[in-house]
């Protein structure tokens, strides 16, 4: 296990199995969920993890709350900055009325559109390193993709292909390799 507390269930495995790219630097961000007994526990734990992650330039944060689980974002803030910098990132953040001045504004936009409402908003792709042609796409003609994946692809099939086996690869190598008995640091990436 990760954290000390007892009250909140998120392993090491559940950690690497849906953040291995963000962990190895090839993704800006990943988002999974685990249960959990006590929000302060949780937050302990959280803070743990951020000390030992934010060595590597990650950071973990809790998005939602909700009935006995917690929805976590674990991110490069550098990589998330870069991203949203993006023009094309910048129209589809402002069409859904994001402050775009700066990554940490549009990030707790992010976390109040999560709070207010039952699903995801469909711009939460750009906070993840999904092109920005593939979020539009999903937004604005969300029958017509060509390819369904990790997300669904609208522009280019080719590149989504490698980027999907590519993160397929280093999830099963970085699970080889915690289960041979590397530490959390040792399999994650500075930067």
């Amino acid at each position: 296990m990760i954290v000390i507390s007892k009250m909140s269930i998120m392993s090491t495995e559940l950690l690497i199995r849906w953040c291995a790219p963000t962990m190895a630097r090839l993704k800006t961000g990943s988002i999974f969920s685990c249960r959990f007994d006590s929000r302060d526990h949780m937050a302990g734990d959280l803070r743990e993890l951020n000390k030992k992650l934010g060595q590597k330039g990650l950071r973990i944060l809790p998005l939602k709350y909700q009935d006995g689980r917690a929805l976590l974002y674990l991110y490069r803030p550098g990589l998330l900055q870069r991203d949203l910098k993006a023009p094309a990132a910048r129209r589809l953040l402002s069409e859904c009325g994001y402050p775009c001045s700066d990554a940490c504004a549009c990030l707790a936009r992010l976390i109040s559109r999560l709070q207010a409402g039952n699903g995801f908003p469909h711009e939460i792709g750009l906070f993840l390193g999904y092109p920005p042609a593939d979020v539009d796409g999903f937004m604005h003609r969300r029958d017509s993709y060509k390819l369904c994946g990790l997300w669904k692809v609208y522009d280019n099939v080719d590149q989504a292909v490698k980027q999907f086996e590519q993160y397929r690869r280093c999830t099963q190598i970085l699970l080889r390799r915690y289960a041979q008995g590397c530490p959390l640091e040792e399999l994650t990436i500075a930067g």
